[in-house]
């Protein structure tokens, strides 16, 4: 059945129209009117309705039911992502999305290539933000990732998070996974580093915050490799119930 977000109330026995680009999308398929759906708005649960009417540019839906199904992880991750250069940051969005990822943090280290004005930031964080809910369409997600606005190391660094941070370095003297087994599952957030890692300096300065450092084992993965290497391996450790 075809899922589709719709960022507006939905409520069961109404019509509502629905937004432009979900009408295209219905149109490529060919979605015959009266065909079932599934709408959510993001606040959680999912809503079926029919296909009530639809052109080129329109569609509408009948909203009959609701069903509280969520895919959530019973622990946060949030993937704080040093920015990477060109398009990469569009494919770490989507995989983080789909691997459960509670939130996502642009992060500008030193070695980042790409530096974001605040004109060119909004851009990028709306076009991210239309990543992270095609990718929970997809995916079969209900709740949408916070996307937040990209922060410095340092502002990052001293932040005083209720949960756990863990940065990844080869300098680190124990892995992810080893570390995993022996933890209970909880909210975790994973700083990944820009393409040539984080300075010394910025590994000193997170583990003078409380950051803990560990490795993702003997090889050095890509940057937009590793955040989402380590995502999975906690899944794989911790489970998803």
């Amino acid at each position: 059945m075809p899922r589709f977000y719709c960022p507006q109330p939905l409520v069961i026995g109404t019509r509502i129209a629905l937004p432009e680009h979900v009408a295209h999308h219905l149109q490529v398929l060919r979605t015959a009117i009266g065909s079932a759906i599934t709408l959510f708005n993001g606040e959680g649960g999912e809503y079926i309705a029919t296909l009530g009417a639809l052109d080129k540019k329109r569609a509408s839906a009948d909203i009959k039911a609701f069903s509280p199904r969520e895919a959530e992880l019973p622990y946060a991750l949030q993937l704080a992502q040093a920015l990477p250069e060109a398009s990469k940051m569009d494919g770490i969005v989507e995989k983080a999305v789909e691997l459960g990822a509670a939130a996502i943090q642009p992060l500008a280290a030193q070695r980042c290539v790409v530096r974001l004005s605040d004109e060119r930031a909004e851009k990028r964080i709306a076009h991210w933000q239309g990543i992270v809910a095609s990718a929970s369409e997809q995916c079969g997600r209900n709740r949408l990732a916070h996307l937040a606005a990209p922060l410095g190391f340092d502002d990052w660094a001293a932040q005083r998070d209720l949960h756990l941070r863990v940065m990844f370095t080869p300098r680190a003297e124990r892995s992810l996974s080893e570390w995993a087994r022996h933890q209970p599952p909880q909210s975790l957030t994973l700083a990944i580093g820009p393409e040539g890692g984080f300075t010394e300096r910025e590994e000193n300065t997170a583990q003078a915050q409380g950051v803990l450092l560990l490795t993702m084992g003997s090889r050095v993965l890509r940057t937009e490799t590793a955040g989402l290497a380590a995502m999975a391996c906690l899944n794989a450790i911790w489970g998803e119930m």
